[in-house]
């Protein structure tokens, strides 16, 4: 683990996270990141669709991690999963898990720089992709570019930040959590394409209820630009 790598930390903005998605390829005309207000159809109702991935910020606290540590993540080879190892990363690889798993649906011309990182990763396991980004030059250039924009103030690089993105998407009927900090992903019942903005909002309520004295958390959904 190279735990000697830091990243500047993402803010929780679909413009900073558009801009950085383009930078990496992804057609600003096709898709965008979009906030989601709450979970009640009415404020789903205000997403774009189709949506095909779900991030969620949310604070790592006490009794989170106690939660957390009752779960058995299960390695599943039709899902694209890669580990954390990179300080403040989680940003980057919550929005890497969101494209992956829907490479077909993107698309990116050969020569982006989201493209050839898939070129060179699709086949490796969670360990060697997570290994294969600290060497992702264009990547980490556009996380830092990004990184530095947004309406808060850039926290310092080597800040202890307990807020944390992951990812969910919808793989072959089944809804999945993409946490970079656990060893494979963890999954969270069936889902379709269809359903899965109400799936993973649902999933993200659980979230909520687990430490109800906390409130920084936020969900973006990536959803169709048109």
């Amino acid at each position: 683990m190279s735990d000697k790598v830091q990243w500047l930390a993402l803010e929780s903005n679909p413009d900073v996270l558009n801009e950085y998605i383009s930078a990496l390829g992804v057609p600003s005309s096709k898709w965008q990141f979009t906030d989601v207000y709450g979970t009640d159809p009415e404020l789903l109702a205000m997403v774009p669709q189709p949506t095909i991935a779900l991030l969620l910020l949310y604070p790592i606290t006490k009794k989170v991690e106690e939660a957390e540590s009752k779960e058995t993540p299960q390695e599943q080879s039709n899902v694209w999963y890669m580990n954390q190892y990179i300080g403040n990363a989680c940003g980057t690889i919550a929005v890497i898990h969101a494209l992956a798993n829907n490479q077909k649906e993107l698309g990116l011309s050969e020569s982006s720089p989201l493209s050839q990182f898939f070129e060179r990763t699709n086949n490796l396991n969670a360990h060697d992709r997570a290994k294969a980004l600290e060497e992702a030059k264009e990547i980490s250039e556009a996380h830092e570019s990004t990184a530095q924009q947004g309406q808060t103030e850039t926290p310092d690089l080597h800040a202890d930040i307990n807020l944390h993105f992951i990812a969910f998407v919808h793989r072959d009927g089944v809804l999945y959590e993409l946490d970079g900090r656990k060893k494979n992903p963890v999954a969270r019942g069936p889902t379709t394409p269809d359903t899965l903005l109400t799936d993973a909002t649902r999933v993200c309520a659980s979230f909520m209820e687990r430490d109800p004295e906390q409130n920084q958390f936020s969900m973006i959904a990536l959803s169709s630009a048109q």
